[in-house]
């Protein structure tokens, strides 16, 4: 079998095939948003199934959501529901704390502080 061949056959196998996983897995962040750009999907680390599979289960999250903080009392709701992790995609960074201190800071900047 010629390496022209090997080629043709890897970038022929199915999105989903653990090959085209760990090839895009690979692939720095420029390069997955130059594809997106591209407008190639099939390159996309999901497949397009799976995108759409992960958005309804991101839906039906929160219309449950919705329905139980319908239903309940303002003080037991629980917290809203966070998405399905995407490949590719940075996890959410965490909401900073303002500590005393800093509540303290930025009220002396607003009213003059600067100045």
């Amino acid at each position: 079998m010629s390496w022209r061949r090997l080629r043709v056959l890897i970038e022929h196998l199915p999105a989903e095939s653990h090959t085209m996983t760990a090839l895009r897995n690979e692939l720095s962040d420029e390069e997955l948003a130059e594809q997106a750009d591209k407008g190639e999907p099939e390159k996309g680390r999901w497949s397009q199934q799976d995108q759409l599979l992960a958005a309804i289960a991101d839906g039906v999250r929160r219309v449950e959501y919705v329905l139980i903080c319908a239903n309940t009392e303002k003080r037991n709701q629980p917290r809203p529901p966070e998405p399905t992790r995407r490949p590719g995609a940075k996890a959410p960074r965490p909401k900073p704390k303002v500590t005393d201190a800093g509540a303290e800071f930025i009220f002396q900047m607003i009213n003059g502080g600067a100045a």
